[in-house]
């Protein structure tokens, strides 16, 4: 966890959310440093996306349910959202799992719809971007790798592609956090590194904090020194992602977790992705290996 005396980019107290009779939240607490990318781990049903749908000020948690604060700004307390929590999101950019990008306007349109905050209301409506606008969405497009694809309507990409349209319309927006719901679900493994790598990116040249769910290990191992692991709405591991033992992902995630061993002191390596960088943090070793019931192939997610 970030130093006490360090501003927090994302400050959760005591947050607690109830569905019914059950707690989905329960006194969590979690404290994001500017500039950090976490991975936000655990289960489906573990609380990750409704905790960070609470950060973003989506839903409103339990009457003493706690506070969310962004850069120092309060965000929701006491089961209440602010009231300027428009003006607070506008710097929050959310990625969620199924992009949340209008089919029917072009990838460009999509990025430039990052810009909505900082556009009169007629100029919106009507799609009237200047010039150097639509310069600054086509660099961020470039710099996720999809310009070429501009000028298509979204419904035609891939998902992959149109997950970095998302992270693209975040780059415009000029997000200083990011809050990413399972970006790499339903992708393949080719798609989820650039998704991937494209979040890194923002981190890493832009300084914005990123707070990204995963299912899979092996990409928080790679992209995120820090990971918050989840379980029945609690906090049960705060630390940096490579102090992640065997015991403690099968507490979190259950028998079907799998340490990719051969029985020697230091876990076999893997062959790192030829396209990205390593981890800067990383030390020798391989990610824990996910082989859940039903995936005999060993796919590295957990549904």
């Amino acid at each position: 966890m970030s130093g006490s005396n360090e501003a927090a980019a994302i400050e959760v107290t005591d947050l607690r959310k109830t569905f019914a009779q059950r707690k989905a939240l329960d006194r969590v607490g979690v404290r994001v440093a500017p500039g950090e990318m976490v991975a936000l781990i655990g289960t489906s049903g573990s609380g990750k996306s409704t905790l960070l749908r609470h950060v973003a000020g989506l839903i409103p948690a339990d009457r003493r349910g706690g506070e969310v604060r962004v850069h120092g700004q309060i965000v929701q307390s006491g089961g209440k959202v602010a009231r300027d929590i428009r003006r607070i999101r506008s710097r929050v950019g959310f990625i969620f799992q199924q992009f949340n990008l209008v089919g029917r306007l072009t990838l460009l349109t999509n990025t430039l719809v990052g810009m909505l905050a900082r556009v009169p209301t007629w100029r919106s409506a009507a799609h009237c971007f200047t010039r150097a606008e639509k310069h600054a969405a086509l660099t961020s497009l470039e710099r996720v790798g999809i310009a070429e694809h501009a000028g298509q309507r979204a419904s035609t990409l891939s998902g992959g592609q149109q997950q970095r349209g998302a992270i693209a319309r975040a780059m415009v927006q000029g997000a200083k956090v990011i809050l990413a719901d399972e970006p790499i679900a339903s992708l393949d493994p080719e798609s989820s590194h650039r998704v991937m790598a494209a979040l890194a990116t923002l981190n890493r040249e832009d300084g914005a904090t990123v707070l990204v769910s995963l299912h899979q290990i092996d990409y928080a191992w790679r992209y995120c020194p820090r990971s918050v692991a989840l379980k029945d709405g609690r906090v049960v591991f705060d630390g940096p992602t490579h102090d992640l033992t065997p015991d403690l992902l099968r507490n979190v995630y259950g028998s079907c977790v799998n340490w990719c061993g051969d029985g020697a002191s230091t876990p076999r390596a893997t062959q790192a992705h030829p396209a990205l960088p390593e981890f800067h943090g990383a030390r020798h070793g391989a990610p824990p290996i996910f082989d859940p019931p039903g995936d005999p192939a060993g796919a590295g997610c957990l549904n």
